[in-house]
């Protein structure tokens, strides 16, 4: 399975956050599926953190080495699609990553409500 984490799913497993479930912690952590981190979710977590509205890890692409998620770039078509989408989730970021997941035929795992209104899967956490 190719899953891309979203960005509070990514911070509590590098917090090991009680939120993140025990199914959940074991489907990033098992190794047999790709796990993929979005630039959106490092433009987000940098943009929040700047706000002082998080505390976050500085390394985050270390982060993502030590851990062995793949990195996902933002491309121009799916740029396209997120600003396409229906107006069911207003926030720019999750868009982003709905858009992302239909394009490239990923998973989102994710505790938001809202992505449930999309046609992609989702591992609700």
């Amino acid at each position: 399975m190719k899953i891309l984490l979203d960005t509070h799913v990514f911070l509590w497993w590098m917090g090991d956050h009680k939120s993140l479930t025990a199914k959940a912690a074991s489907t990033i952590k098992e190794g047999k599926n790709a796990v993929y981190v979005s630039a959106v979710t490092a433009w987000e977590i940098s943009i929040k953190k700047a706000l002082g509205k998080l505390k976050a890890p500085d390394e985050l692409e270390e982060a993502l080495e030590a851990n062995r998620f793949l990195q996902l770039p933002i491309t121009i078509q799916h740029g396209l699609m997120a600003g396409g989408l229906p107006r069911h989730h207003d926030d720019p970021f999750d868009r982003m990553l709905i858009a992302q997941a239909q394009l490239e035929n990923l998973t989102i795992m994710t505790h938001d409500v809202h992505m449930k209104r999309y046609d992609i899967p989702i591992l609700w956490t």
